[in-house]
């Protein structure tokens, strides 16, 4: 197999270990991944003021794609290079079918610096641990442009909130279960890690086939359906192990790292070319899950 020209990897339960640290296994694959002239992308649903951590120690190329495809952030600089958020007048319309809906549900906004939830919304995961964002008003939050608006339901699950938000509003908006929690997030119309991750390869003269990619959760299907080659990890969600050929060990074993072990043995290995043998590179859209 020849290796790739760039390695995209999601980073909550895939990169990172459980305990949201970087091992020096996986620090170490990296490095040797770099050094062998393969890019290194980090694509993850977390928004930039979530970044700081993760970027001090990953040291690389600074690519990266955050809140879901809905903003491209250098991680060595801390910029947010573009962004693509729900305009205002969109994310009242999606508020009101939604609610209209599911009643019971509560919203946050996420955007490009900052994070707001009306009052009674419940905080999961990271927002939960620590002091973060601030109470608005639900008409306050969609005033502005937001990257994602994430809703919570006092007992549905991620999945069959997707599938309410998909009926509901996938006509102006892009619903993805990032989470095993009751909670979807919820990103402008088109806007996913794969349509990001597109535009950045292309910029580089990077072809999909040339691409290896890791993730776990449904919100990373759309990716590894894009890339050439791609792995779930060993705890991704049952429908992410369905869809994707290739599996990787689990995030809190290294996963991502056994498997760039394997594929760079030596660092004169060369990143040219696809990693499919010839005829058999895939030229799926990157909007195409599976």
């Amino acid at each position: 197999m020849v290796i790739p020209r760039l390695v995209a990897t999601d980073l909550d339960g895939t990169l990172l270990r459980s305990d949201g640290t970087l091992s020096g296994r996986t620090l170490a694959a990296l490095d040797r991944v770099r050094a062998a002239g393969t890019l290194v992308a980090v694509v993850t649903g977390r928004p930039p003021r979530r970044m700081a951590e993760p970027a001090d120690r990953l040291r690389g190329d600074g690519l990266a794609i955050c809140a879901n495809g809905a903003i491209e952030y250098d991680l060595r600089t801390r910029r947010v290079l573009a962004e693509h958020a729900i305009p205002p007048d969109v994310a009242r319309e999606i508020v009101r079918r939604l609610r209209g809906a599911l009643p019971e549900l509560t919203f946050a906004a996420e955007y490009r610096d900052r994070f707001a939830y009306e009052p009674g919304h419940e905080l999961g995961g990271h927002d939960s641990r620590s002091p973060c964002g601030s109470t608005a008003p639900l008409s306050e939050l969609v005033a502005l442009p937001c990257v994602k608006l994430l809703a919570r339901h006092p007992r549905l699950s991620a999945g069959e909130l997707v599938a309410h938000a998909v009926i509901a509003v996938g006509d102006l908006a892009t619903p993805v279960n990032t989470n095993r929690r009751r909670l979807v997030e919820i990103c402008a119309r088109g806007v996913d890690k794969a349509t990001s991750l597109a535009r950045l390869c292309e910029r580089r003269g990077i072809l999909p086939s040339q691409v290896m990619a890791f993730g776990d959760m449904p919100n990373d299907l759309p990716m590894l359906a894009w890339a050439g080659r791609s792995y779930a990890v060993a705890n991704a969600h049952p429908a992410v192990l369905e869809a994707v050929r290739h599996h990787a060990p689990g995030n809190d074993d290294d996963g991502v790292a056994a498997v760039l072990e394997t594929l760079y043995p030596r660092l004169a290995a060369t990143a040219e070319g696809p990693i499919l043998s010839p005829g058999s590179a895939r030229t799926r859209s990157p909007t195409t899950t599976g």
